[in-house]
């Protein structure tokens, strides 16, 4: 199945509200709009940004998605600092990261609350907000042989009580833990070797037609060096970019990469 890659800029907390405004411009500007007929593109700004950088691309015309960083499972309450589901999608978010590694590290998320944001992201049929499932291992596990097993149960603790026609909406993003921020890079082979792994884990849990329609991105220092070639591999289906996101040239050549 040809599955229409994505290419997500994950901004983390970079970019007060003027400096995403001009980012987004950028961005905008660089583009060509029917690049998006084969290749969806997001960006995921901080949530004080969100809603400007939306307005950007509206009052373009531009069809790039924009998606929030993280979400809280409860749709409202007394929650002090936390982002519930509604709130993202009535500023226009269409995908939400999950689990992303420095959440788990510095923030101690754990494989259950993974879930339960998984679930409340997908809970409301008509209106979904693609999830994008951040899995990897560190070093040590890398090193000592077990990271196939590790990322596996990672997907399937996302996925807890999870039916397939739901998960079709969601997005799982490979991010060696070791490879993030220090410009080091799975290789092709290296990442192909997880990625497919990942959708094997998918046909088990959801079968093969719906692991062939769910994307699997690669999101550990991709950049326009090396975006083609990781790029070029069966299952990688695009890429979550951290740190080229944040240079509007940089992010579209990756753009470009996946066309």
């Amino acid at each position: 199945m040809a599955r229409k890659p994505l290419i997500a800029g994950n901004w983390k907390m970079n970019e007060t509200i003027g400096e995403a405004v001009v980012l987004a411009q950028e961005i905008s500007n660089e583009m060509e709009p029917d690049w998006l007929d084969d290749v969806d593109v997001a960006v995921c700004p901080p949530f004080t940004d969100l809603k400007p950088v939306y307005t950007v691309f509206e009052f373009d015309k531009l069809g790039v998605g924009v998606g929030a960083q993280n979400v809280y499972w409860e749709p409202s309450g007394a929650y002090t600092g936390e982002i519930s589901v509604p709130m993202i999608r009535e500023i226009g978010c269409s995908y939400c990261i999950v689990g992303h590694s420095e959440r788990r590290q510095y923030f101690g998320e754990t494989n259950e609350d993974v879930n339960k944001k998984v679930c409340a992201l997908l809970s409301d049929r008509t209106q979904p907000i693609d999830p994008i499932v951040c899995v990897g291992e560190s070093l040590a596990v890398r090193e000592e042989g077990s990271y196939i097993g590790f990322v596996d149960d990672q997907v399937r603790a996302a996925f807890a009580g999870v039916d397939a026609e739901a998960a079709k909406s969601a997005v799982v993003a490979y991010e060696p833990v070791w490879a993030i921020g220090t410009g080091r890079t799975a290789t092709p082979e290296q990442a192909q070797e997880v990625c497919g792994a990942i959708r094997e884990t998918l046909a088990v849990l959801f079968g093969q037609v719906a692991a062939a329609s769910i994307r699997v991105l690669y999101g550990g220092s991709m950049n326009e060096g090396n975006a083609e070639l990781l790029l070029a591999q069966p299952d990688i289906d695009g890429g979550l970019i951290g740190g080229a996101s944040l240079k509007a040239r940089s992010f579209v050549q990756i753009v470009k990469a996946a066309l």
